[in-house]
């Protein structure tokens, strides 16, 4: 009895580890089982199979842009609440799934911008490494967001601040704040951040220019007179730099 009892543990332990580790072949032929196309022997019978399998082909392409979506979403709560590195957990993950998606590279690149602050030198080594393995991620995924879409108004001024803000290149930013003040003529923020990166890369004539513009388009008083001061301040800056 002893000995029966051991077989039949032994059994089932042996049954357990095959039920575990089940082959390719094991899966194709449960599959056929279900969808009933196990042996299909004429042109119907293949036509019939064609047609399941078609069938349960788009249900885990559904299945799969659900999970995508869902992804999306939770990384989208997850900024709201300010918690940019699971925000950027669940973007990637929803880049497995729409890989040529604009606004999720976009996403990365924020996430990835606050990461960057967060990478402290807590040793106090010298090393920044880290942060500037978030700053490339994000000016990566900026770039591959205007790659998608090249008037992608959210990530032209993303990488713009990117450049002038944490990289300190305002000439590199110049370019992309002129692309996107085409496109939105009147992004107050936008032509702010341009007339800067003008002043910093000495472009005088032309930072003045852009606060002028920023006079006239705003309506907004203390920006008006932020925007005046600015300029007067660029003129002065100008003949210190002429002398």
């Amino acid at each position: 009895m002893k000995k029966l009892l051991t077989l039949a543990v032994s059994f089932i332990f042996v049954l357990s580890v095959f039920s575990c580790t089940k082959s390719n072949k094991t899966i194709i032929r449960m599959q056929h089982f279900e969808e009933g196309v196990s042996n299909p022997q004429t042109i119907e019978d293949y036509e019939d199979a064609i047609k399941k399998y078609e069938e349960r082909v788009a249900d885990i392409q559904l299945a799969q842009a659900q999970i995508g979506i869902w992804h999306k979403i939770v990384g989208s709560r997850y900024l709201d609440k300010k918690m940019y590195g699971e925000a950027l957990k669940s973007f990637q993950e929803a880049l497995l799934y729409y890989p040529d998606n604009q606004n999720l590279y976009y996403y990365v690149g924020v996430c990835a911008g606050y990461m960057s602050h967060t990478a402290l030198d807590y040793d106090a080594t010298g090393n920044t490494t880290k942060k500037m393995n978030y700053l490339k991620l994000a000016e990566d995924s900026y770039k591959r967001a205007i790659s998608i879409e090249p008037r992608y108004a959210r990530a032209l001024f993303g990488l713009a601040v990117l450049y002038d803000m944490e990289l300190a290149e305002p000439e590199l930013a110049i370019p992309h704040l002129e692309t996107l003040l085409t496109i939105e003529t009147k992004n107050i923020d936008g032509l702010v951040l341009l007339a800067r990166c003008y002043y910093e890369t000495y472009e005088f004539d032309k930072a003045a220019a852009t606060y002028d513009r920023i006079i006239e388009t705003t309506n907004n008083k203390t920006r008006k007179e932020q925007a005046q001061k600015l300029k007067d301040q660029v003129l002065e800056a100008k003949e210190i730099y002429a002398e």
